[in-house]
């Protein structure tokens, strides 16, 4: 029998034994693990030792990635959002601190230059396993300052990530190079970002279209591939196997499968997260504790201390009180089980010595025991503390934190355009490069080993390229914004800065383009960039690929919000109706004898005249020919954001209390001329699957107008003419009872596209 099955069968016995016993007195089963393995290694030679240490090693590596991928299910891009900017304050503050704390406090005590730096990192994380059972106990998790410390977990894992790329790349050369650093960070920053949207993209698209014929089996199956598929991927690109894991398993967190997986793979995760633990505490010698016993009683007071003031520091930053920064602090006094998967790192790449693994294995054991106590009495602890505090400071912590508390007012339009410039800038700029790359070091080879000539295999390259940056062009610019447009109609003055950084949108554009279509032609650099700029502008101006964009962007958004989505009932439902405000004008001398085409108010700001009323006559829906007369009285239909930019432009001042158009349809007469909503549920044989809103027909045959879609119960608004419509879309349009009739006669009835009136 192989050696594998005998140590397998008496580890995991005397885990089982082991862990009843820390469950009958109420002690974290880790550190039951912990004991497990230190009984069955090679420091106790009184009970039976592993033989296969090796295959146990490899045992231990699956269990850090199926860890991982289990810290990944438990998190999301929206968790990550929600979390506020007190818990990333917090945790930037704990971790950057504690790296300090431990940095210092390892050569205080003649540690190697790495040794101290891996130390840092291990005392830098928190346990989010024994602070939960500690909660648990005390009966504290719904506590305020409770949730800070689960967001505050979330950012930790996150950096710990973060941590284990850039220690690696300093082991790597044995010292720090700041250029290595950036380079592996902006490389880390770029891929995650690349795997993040191509994930959100493609991963839960094909889980829906193989819902129908995934089961249990096949579920966890295809998610632990797909996790070790991601592992393969980052070690392909040089990065830990931890990291593929965790991206894995928060891409999957994603999905509407995510509580499933995790039900299917919780067994699994126990099974192997166990023989981690195991493993770590094979490595535990008796006689290093017994030698170190100094640097683990410094240590541990380091950690308790350290951790204890520099996590309520970061509470305090953040604006909170003392009290609550006590109680966050209280809870986080310890070293987490990620700081053996750090200190697994270290052996692994031989830059650690062997002593500090045993060590921290002990401080983790101590400050585990430790932690109930400081959170029991963080109340006494919190009294003591504001008694020893000077008065003055009392007093100036209570203005801090009263200041950081009291409504703000409104950010500026300048600071809401800044935002989505970085951000629409980041965004699309990390696609277009990652498109670009793509196109240039792995289609441009491909190409070169499969056509007969040169010329093809660039041409094909580059064209991969324009294809990327053609798909992102028009969005990445943003001309037609919400905050764009309020800041260039509201002040000439803004339009000068409004253009430079467009222009400065424009070059980056530019530069991403230019520098890997010149690698793959090698041709003469100015007349490159010349036909590069014509080509852009080309684009730009022609709106081509921005149907593609379209339906590509409505996929991501929905498939990124696809699991809050479906958790949604239909009481919870957003309708579009409740989402648009209607706005009422009287039409003066500067818009009378223009027609509504000639105002262009749907092009430049998303608003549109649903309604006028001329004496006695009312026109709803009227076409972009007719013309205004002074005195008419018009009906006007955006978000509330459009409408405030309409009335800036019109020199109207103060913001109105708008209603909704669902409450502005209650207060509609009965008859022909009454505005309504109505919902067509595409089916599969309606005539408007597949079509374009442009080409649906829909405006020209029934007199409507398209207010929007629901798809995958993701309400989109104010559509571009050029998004296809789908097999099981909602399409919301605007008209009259009269359209309804037009509507039912040409087939759309309750059997077919079901058509809804609302309200």
């Amino acid at each position: 029998m192989p050696a594998l099955i005998t140590d397998l069968a008496v580890m995991l016995l005397t885990a089982g034994v082991v862990t009843i016993i820390f469950r009958r007195f109420k002690l974290p089963v880790v550190l039951g693990y912990i004991l497990a393995g230190f009984l069955v290694g090679h420091y106790m030679p009184y009970f039976y030792t592993v033989s296969d240490s090796a295959s146990i090693e490899t045992w231990s590596e699956i269990g850090i990635i199926i860890l991982m991928f289990g810290l990944g299910l438990e998190f999301n891009i929206h968790k990550l959002v929600s979390v506020g900017g007190t818990a990333v304050i917090t945790a930037l503050t704990e971790v950057l601190g504690m790296l300090l704390i431990g940095y210092l406090v390892g050569q205080m005590m003649d540690w190697g230059i790495m040794d101290s730096i891996f130390l840092g990192g291990m005392l830098s994380m928190s346990s989010t396993t024994i602070i939960i059972k500690a909660f648990d106990e005390l009966d504290v998790r719904k506590e305020g300052f409770a949730q800070l410390v689960f967001g505050t977990l979330v950012i930790e894992d996150i950096a710990g990530i973060f941590m284990m790329i850039i220690l690696s790349t300093v082991s790597a050369s044995k010292n720090i190079s700041g250029l290595a650093l950036a380079k592996n960070l902006a490389e880390l920053v770029l891929y995650l970002a690349l795997w993040l949207i191509l994930g959100i993209y493609i991963l839960p698209t094909v889980l829906r279209k193989a819902n129908d014929f995934m089961n249990d089996e096949t579920l966890l199956i295809g998610s632990l591939g797909f996790c070790f598929l991601m592992v393969l991927l980052a070690e392909y690109l040089g990065f830990s196997s931890a990291l593929g894991a965790f991206l894995a398993g928060s891409l999957v967190a994603g999905t509407v499968h995510a509580e499933r997986v995790e039900h299917l793979t919780s067994g699994i995760k126990d099974l192997f997260g166990s023989i981690f633990f195991l493993s770590v505490g094979m490595l535990v010698d008796p006689h290093m504790i017994v030698r170190y016993w100094a640097p683990i009683c410094i240590l541990t007071v380091v950690t308790i201390v350290g951790k204890l003031l520099v996590s309520s520091l970061g509470v305090l930053l953040s604006g909170q009180s003392l009290k609550t920064a006590i109680h966050c602090g209280s809870s986080l006094a310890q070293i987490g089980e990620f700081a053996f998967i750090i200190a697994s790192l270290g052996m692994s790449l031989g830059v650690i010595a062997d002593y500090i693994y045993p060590i921290i294995v002990t401080v983790s054991v101590i400050t585990t025991l430790t932690t109930p106590f400081f959170i029991k009495n963080a109340d006494r602890l919190y009294a003591g503390i504001s008694r020893l505090l000077p008065e003055k400071v009392s007093r100036k912590l209570e203005r801090y934190t009263a200041e950081e508390h009291a409504p703000r007012e409104p950010d500026s339009d300048w600071v809401v355009y800044f935002r989505r410039f970085a951000r629409v800038t980041v965004l699309y700029g990390v696609l277009m490069f990652g498109a670009t790359m793509i196109g240039q070091f792995v289609v441009f080879p491909a190409l070169q080993a499969v056509l007969p000539a040169m010329w093809m295999a660039r041409a094909g390259a580059v064209a991969f390229c324009i294809l990327g940056i053609a798909l992102f062009i028009r969005p990445m610019l943003d001309l037609h914004s919400t905050a764009y447009t309020t800041l260039w109609v509201k002040n000439r003055g803004n339009r000068m800065p409004l253009v430079a950084l467009t222009v400065m949108r424009f070059l980056i554009i530019v530069l991403i383009t230019f520098v890997p279509i010149q690698a793959i032609l090698g041709v003469g650099e100015w007349i490159l960039l010349l036909a590069v700029i014509a080509a852009l502008i080309l684009i730009e101006r022609s709106g081509w690929m921005s149907s593609a964009y379209i339906s590509a962007e409505a996929r991501f958004i929905a498939n990124y919000n696809e699991r809050n989505l479906q958790r949604k009932d239909d009481s919870e439902t957003e309708w579009l109706d409740e989402k648009l405000f209607v706005q009422s004008l009287t039409a003066d001398r500067s818009v009378a004898g223009k027609s509504l085409k000639q105002l262009s108010w749907g092009r430049m700001f998303n608003v549109n005249v649903i309604q006028i009323t001329r004496g006695r006559r009312v026109r709803t829906m009227p076409s972009g020919n007719m013309e205004l007369r002074e005195g008419d009285r018009l009906v006007l239909l955006g978000t509330a954001d459009d409408l405030r930019s309409l009335r800036i432009s019109l020199g109207l001042t103060g913001d109105e209390d708008l209603p909704t158009l669902r409450e502005y349809i209650a207060l509609q007469p009965e008859g022909g001329s009454g505005i309504y909503t109505y919902a067509i549920n595409v089916q599969k044989d309606s005539e408007l699957q597949g079509k374009t809103i442009r080409s649906s027909g829909l405006r020209e045959k029934y007199d409507c107008m398209v207010l929007g879609l629901q798809r995958q119960r993701l309400p989109i608004l104010e559509p571009d003419i050029n998004m296809s419509i789908q097999t099981d879309d909602v399409v919301w349009i605007l008209g009259t009872r009269h359209m309804a009739e037009k509507l039912l006669a040409n087939g759309f009835d309750d059997e077919a596209d079901g058509i809804k009136t609302e309200p």
